[in-house]
């Protein structure tokens, strides 16, 4: 398993998390109760990052923070397919990769929810 070395480097991080997304992804059973979470899970597991590298490349204040709203609601909506999928797995090992990309799922939520709320505070005074 990856790990990353700087836990500040969210680029890097959201990278990783997203490889990661793909590689469990990769290893799960595929059956009709799966098959579309699993597709949800990488759509919205790899899309934090591409957001994430969008935001930095934004042309403007408006796009960032559209950008970084985007993260916030696709870390939200990746929790969400990682506690669905991790209910439909038997696989223990699976399961607990799940609860741990959960876990960094939630932090990034938590990271994205605080650059969101410090950029509206800002942009009210």
């Amino acid at each position: 398993m990856t790990q990353v070395s700087n836990k500040y480097d969210l680029e890097e991080r959201t990278t990783v998390f997203a490889e990661r997304i793909v590689d469990l992804c990769k290893r799960c059973p595929k059956n009709p109760v799966t098959i579309p979470i699993l597709d949800q899970l990488i759509r919205s597991g790899t899309s934090i990052g591409a957001n994430y590298c969008e935001a930095n490349g934004a042309s403007s204040k408006k796009d960032f923070n559209s950008k970084i709203f985007i993260c916030k609601k696709e870390s939200r909506e990746t929790k969400y397919w990682l506690r669905l999928l991790g209910n439909a797995l038997d696989d223990e090992n699976l399961k607990q990769e799940c609860r741990d990309l959960w876990k960094e799922a939630q932090e990034f939520n938590l990271i994205f929810s605080k650059i969101v709320s410090k950029k509206k505070v800002l942009n009210e005074n």
